[in-house]
């Protein structure tokens, strides 16, 4: 047996044991602690698209860390984040964002691209607009991102490239898959609103949670979380789901999340259809 077939004949076998997952868990009482939690407030697509990009791009650290800073961000923005960033001036983002500072994350950075999601807002209309003019370039899932995020990145004049991820640099891209799929998926916990992506575009953000379930049950024998492994293991769950290839991602990751459900347990469950 090819190793590729191997590794779906392994999905196989272990879809009856994700798909009881996903059944008992993909519910939102299971999303806490998550930055996810922070964007559900805002029922319209324009505000939500907003505060999903920027909660997104801070998504690193403890998750305590994460959902401190991302509540502090949005108190800034308020209750319509588009509507304050299309109308407030750079000197007074400056100002009130001046004190902020997640890990290496300073104020000044956050300010910058709040600036150009601003500017974003007022050229186009919508963040989900300027990835679809980049998508209009090419069809291709990951030179469309490149090419969103390089308009974003010269819109908010941002020095650093840690804040918006890009595959052009080769990073894992795990907090910008993220930000799609928030965006594009639609389900219990997914809250969705643009259409301008399909959920069978999407690629698995791999977090170490993620990363560590798929090399345990050999869904992959890459050795670290990077971008080869995010589009390899996309594709491996793309031939079994070719519409929702991310559908798991949130279930799985739950076990090394929530401190109720046991990983270990969950992964012998799983080698137990395997085997």
């Amino acid at each position: 047996m090819t190793e590729n077939r191997r590794e779906t004949d392994i999905l196989q076998r272990l879809w009856p044991c994700f798909e009881e997952a996903y059944a008992r868990y993909n519910r939102r009482e299971f999303v806490s602690p998550d930055p996810l939690e922070t964007i559900y407030p805002f029922p319209r697509t324009e505000d939500r698209e907003v505060a999903a990009l920027l909660v997104s791009s801070i998504a690193y650290g403890r998750v305590a860390m994460i959902l401190r800073s991302a509540g502090r961000l949005l108190e800034l923005l308020g209750p319509s984040p588009a509507e304050y960033l299309r109308t407030v001036s750079p000197f007074a983002l400056s100002r009130e964002t001046e004190p902020f500072r997640h890990r290496f994350t300073s104020g000044a950075e956050i300010a910058a691209l709040m600036s150009g999601i601003g500017r974003i807002l007022r050229e186009y209309g919508s963040i989900e607009e300027l990835l679809a003019v980049s998508f209009g370039r090419t069809r291709d899932v990951l030179e469309g991102i490149s090419d969103f995020v390089e308009n974003v990145r010269s819109k908010s004049s941002l020095g650093s490239r840690f804040l918006l991820p890009s595959p052009s640099d080769g990073s894992a891209c795990k907090r910008f898959f993220l930000f799609l799929k928030w965006m594009v998926r639609r389900d219990d916990v997914d809250p969705g609103g643009w259409t301008v992506l399909k959920p069978r575009d999407l690629l698995i953000p791999m977090d170490v949670h993620m990363f560590r379930i798929c090399s345990t049950l050999g869904l992959t024998r890459r050795k670290q979380p990077d971008l080869k492994t995010a589009v390899e293991v996309t594709a491996l769950f793309r031939e079994i789901l070719p519409e929702d290839p991310t559908k798991f991602d949130f279930v799985l990751t739950r076990f090394g999340i929530r401190k109720e459900l046991s990983e270990t347990s969950f992964l012998e469950q799983c080698r137990g259809a395997v085997n």
